[in-house]
């Protein structure tokens, strides 16, 4: 890639991402971590190569071949909620579907059940969306690492 030959492993790939905020989803995706990167963020964060030296269908081809899930973003609206769906909790268990792999951080939504970005702390948050000029449309919280937090109970 870009003349050199780079030699990349899966661990390595996570390790280097562990602390590192996802950007802006454009039209594809990689999931490292539990959390959607652009492509080209996380080969370049990798190998240091700079973004314009490849291209993102060769990020993508790349990570894949070293196991990561790569997919297309889709933007649009959300699926119809059916009655049994009603009966999993609020959005027909989307949000909590969506907020399970970040439990105990702070997120930023875009809406009920779209992560725009998680992080350990608020001002990690906030930080991140005034760098990217993102706003958090569907709120901005902590989600909670257990349900006697999540209820509020007082701890013992």
């Amino acid at each position: 890639m870009a003349g050199q030959t780079i030699e990349l492993e899966r661990e390595v790939v996570e390790h280097r991402l562990e602390r590192v905020l996802p950007e802006p989803l454009r039209e594809h995706y990689v999931v490292v971590c539990s959390r959607r990167f652009p492509p080209k963020q996380v080969l370049s964060e990798v190998t240091g190569l700079d973004r314009a030296d490849f291209t993102t269908h060769q990020a993508r081809r790349i990570l894949k071949r070293l196991g990561f899930t790569a997919a297309r973003a889709t933007r649009g609206s959300a699926p119809q909620e059916t009655a049994a769906a009603a009966t999993a909790g609020p959005h027909g268990g989307r949000q909590a579907e969506a907020l399970a792999d970040h439990v105990g951080k702070w997120v930023a939504l875009t809406g009920p059940a779209d992560v725009l970005v998680a992080a350990d702390t608020p001002q990690e948050v906030l930080g991140w969306l005034a760098r990217h000029e993102r706003k958090a449309t569907g709120g901005m919280f902590h989600v909670p690492a257990n349900s006697s937090e999540a209820e509020g109970v007082a701890p013992r």
